[in-house]
């Protein structure tokens, strides 16, 4: 594996709680129906739109309103040191990076977004390349952050992971026909995840960087 391809929330970040916060804070000031931190949680992964048309059952023109509120609502209360990262994922990063692999992020967060977390975390000298939500016509579960990346890279598929931890990664990671590893921490539980059979799952991201070795 030369390639890394890394979600970020719940696989490199815990803002799970965060994310919750700002979707409870947006369906109060939007006169909605409060939903549960379960509820909220089970559709983090996916692009805001499509987060809101779960949670609601709505359409996608009625989701729109929601994400906006959701977006204005995430700046106001989003402060340094508000979400952090997990156990060993910065060290690990450098550690795959100084190792000569190319490591970049595939997200269903925003660029603006996504950049600020980057700076406060540190870690802009050791990520290759990022694709954001609205960069590509299709959003995962479809593969196509996962091309985008391969295509950029130039690199093949068969030497790629794909890591995250979330079905809708996974699959995103097999639809390109790329290794993929399934993170047990995030947003997501072993049960939920070994259905989708990834190539790896691992409790620990450090585990990255012994995964193939044995």
């Amino acid at each position: 594996m030369s390639t890394f391809i890394l979600d970020f929330d719940g696989t490199i970040a815990d803002t799970q709680s965060f994310i919750v916060h700002v979707m409870q804070l947006t369906l109060s000031r939007m006169g909605a129906e409060p939903r549960t931190t379960a509820q909220c949680a089970a559709t983090i992964g996916l692009p805001l739109t499509q987060c809101f048309e779960a949670l609601l059952g709505i359409q996608t023109a009625e989701a729109q309103p929601y994400a906006d509120t959701y977006r204005r609502i995430f700046d106001e209360e989003r402060k340094p040191g508000a979400v952090k990262t997990f156990p060993h994922v910065i060290e690990t990063i450098k550690a795959l990076h100084e190792a000569g692999h190319q490591v970049t992020i595939a997200t269903s967060r925003g660029r603006e977004s996504l950049q600020h977390f980057l700076d406060d975390f540190e870690l802009n000298p050791y990520i290759s390349f990022t694709v954001c939500v609205g960069e590509t016509e299709h959003a995962k579960p479809h593969p196509e952050p996962v091309l985008k990346t391969l295509e950029y890279l130039h690199e093949q598929p068969e030497n790629a992971l794909v890591v995250g931890d979330t079905t809708f990664d996974i699959a995103m990671g097999q639809g390109a026909n790329c290794l993929t590893c399934a993170v047990t921490y995030g947003n997501q539980t072993r049960t939920q995840l070994e259905p989708q059979h990834p190539t790896y799952l691992i409790d620990d991201f450090a585990e990255l960087l012994t995964l193939g070795s044995e």
